[in-house]
């Protein structure tokens, strides 16, 4: 575990007078501004916070010292810390801040060993629980049920966590029978197996030699 914990980040300007939008990463989400002045990562630069607004999933603020579009812009992706000691304390040595979680390699288990799956980007609570949202290594984002049959492993001390993912995980959503009926009937080309060929006609592959 680190001295200092990610408990926001910057994902955008809003308007023209350079606002932010800032995602929480508290449990309660605007307990965040309790803990002004927050800093970067490399505790470089400080920023004190005054919310004016909230988004869908975020908030807008005001940060001392940022005037204009461009200022705000060039903070985008910055991720804004707290030492750990002015946080809450755990009770129990096993208990963590989800914002330890944040920024950590995860792994999945095989018969040869761990194998890399993601970096922790967030965790978001949409109403059915909590979802880890990852980078994956493929460089795709991904969400992960926050349970324990899909994260059987979290130990911040050792940094280890590690991933049993959904086996639905990286399938096409499919349209279900109402919504196929609505699109007449007809799936898009990208749904449709491209291994069959017509009656009475060779496939591609069976002409060229490749397959789709």
């Amino acid at each position: 575990m680190t001295d200092r914990i990610c408990v926001a980040q910057i994902i955008g300007s809003h308007g023209v007078h350079g606002r932010l939008r800032v995602k929480s990463f508290t449990a309660d989400p605007e307990a965040v501004f309790t803990y002004n002045p927050l800093t970067d990562e490399a505790g470089a630069r400080s920023f004190t916070l005054r919310m004016t607004g909230m988004g869908k999933d975020h908030f807008l603020v005001e940060a001392a010292g940022v005037k204009g579009r461009d200022a705000a812009d060039a903070l985008k992706g910055v991720m804004l810390f707290v030492p750990r000691d002015r946080l809450p304390g755990l009770d129990d040595e096993d208990e963590f801040y989800h914002a330890d979680l944040i920024g950590m390699e995860t792994v999945t288990e095989g018969p040869e060993g761990d194998a890399p799956f993601g970096t922790i980007k967030a965790i978001h609570d949409f109403g059915a629980g909590d979802v880890l949202e990852l980078v994956h290594v493929s460089g795709k984002t991904v969400f992960v049920p926050f349970s324990r049959a899909c994260v059987p492993v979290v130990n911040v001390k050792a940094g280890r966590v590690v991933i049993d993912p959904p086996v639905n995980l990286f399938t096409p959503a499919r349209p279900d029978p109402e919504e196929l009926a609505e699109m007449g009937g007809k799936l898009s080309l990208d749904d449709e197996p491209t291994d069959a060929a017509p009656a009475g006609e060779a496939s591609e592959g069976e002409e060229t030699g490749d397959s789709r």
